[in-house]
């Protein structure tokens, strides 16, 4: 599986693809949301979108609305330091919206299961 992690924190980032890399996935980087949405754009083979949601330029939601404009329905994940809660009532058809903390880690691949299974 192929997954695309969007974060514009490099330690966030790594932090985010250990954990999938752990799990045996492979894994392309964007920095930011236009990087994301130029690498979808072209030959990527992705199954999953993992992003942050505050980042410059695109925030998490954003991207996540501008793919869904454009078609595109890969699964969605949104991190976020904020409440997800409140994420979610903005943004209700996202996938998952998961808090970014040390829980992560075990946090991350039930959600990513939970998520392929009902897509």
């Amino acid at each position: 599986m192929h997954v695309l992690v969007v974060d514009d924190d490099p330690f966030s980032r790594e932090m985010t693809v250990a954990v999938l890399e752990d799990l045996g996935y492979n894994c392309q980087l964007a920095e930011n949301g236009v990087e994301a949405m130029e690498i979808l754009a072209g030959e990527s083979s992705c199954d999953l979108v993992i992003s942050d949601m505050n980042m410059p330029l695109i925030s998490g939601i954003d991207l996540f609305r501008e793919l869904r404009s454009q078609g595109v329905t890969l699964p969605f994940i949104l991190l976020t330091g904020d409440d997800p809660e409140e994420l979610w009532t903005q943004e209700p058809k996202l996938d998952a919206c998961l808090f970014k903390d040390f829980s992560l880690e075990e946090i991350l691949p039930q959600v990513i299961n939970e998520v392929l299974s009902r897509c």
